[in-house]
């Protein structure tokens, strides 16, 4: 018995290796398609051509991965069962469309902001990023977060397809890990990254954001280990 038990544990340490090689080499295979010039071209143009799709596709594959490493943050281990993984693809792919339409419009607005002296700034590049950045991070970005945060929930209560609890689910938020965990990350972290995101070439933001949603899926994870070591505590100090 015990040496079924050790066989056991060196193949999930073999699967947990493959899932590992596999993950990376998706995250180098975008790399790779971003970095070439002829690959690049393409990605652009398709970019250009159909906004809507690439934005759900970038989303869908980078933010799941996202979503992966942060259940790898909390349990030591890749999960692809039992997590309902195809919703929470499905939900990366709304939140990608919801940025395919957030860049161009805080951009936009900006920059009307801009020419009519609302703001100051006006043709200063890095200037003109950062406000866009700074209204991005303050109307969007945490509201993005709490939007993820309660679906992600629902989808572990495997609520998401029937009538959304919202009351239960916003009192059942641990809101001081939130903003001490996440919401501070806006400022550190999203303000300034998302800054020099807004000084690339429009095409290239939604991929960037995306590849940030890896980034988002480890900051979840280490907020949601925060939550659930504070609460382990709670429970033996009771």
């Amino acid at each position: 018995m015990r040496e079924q038990i050790i066989l056991t544990d060196r193949d999930r340490g073999f699967r947990d290796l493959f899932i590992s090689l596999i993950w990376a080499l998706l995250l180098g295979g975008v790399l790779t398609i971003l970095l070439i010039p002829d690959t690049r071209e393409i990605f652009v143009a398709a970019t250009l051509s159909h906004p809507y799709l690439m934005g759900l596709s970038k989303f869908t594959l980078l933010g799941t991965m996202g979503e992966l490493l942060s259940w790898k943050i909390v349990s030591g281990k890749w999960r692809l069962s039992g997590i309902r993984l195809w919703q929470r693809a499905l939900v990366w792919g709304v939140l990608g469309l919801m940025m395919t339409l957030a860049f161009p419009l805080f951009s936009a607005g900006i920059e009307g902001l801009l020419a009519q002296d609302y703001l100051p700034g006006l043709g200063v590049a890095w200037l003109t990023a950062f406000w866009k950045s700074f209204f991005f991070q303050a109307v969007f970005a945490f509201p993005f977060m709490v939007f993820h945060r309660i679906t992600d929930t629902l989808i572990e209560k495997n609520k998401l397809f029937s009538r959304w609890p919202l009351v239960e689910t916003y009192r059942n938020i641990d809101w001081d890990n939130m903003f001490k965990v996440v919401g501070w990350t806006i400022i550190w972290f999203w303000l300034p990254v998302q800054s020099v995101n807004f000084m690339l070439p429009p095409e290239y933001r939604v991929v960037v954001a995306a590849l940030l949603a890896v980034v988002l899926g480890l900051i979840l994870g280490l907020a949601k280990k925060l939550s659930a070591k504070n609460a382990a505590g709670n429970i033996a100090g009771a």
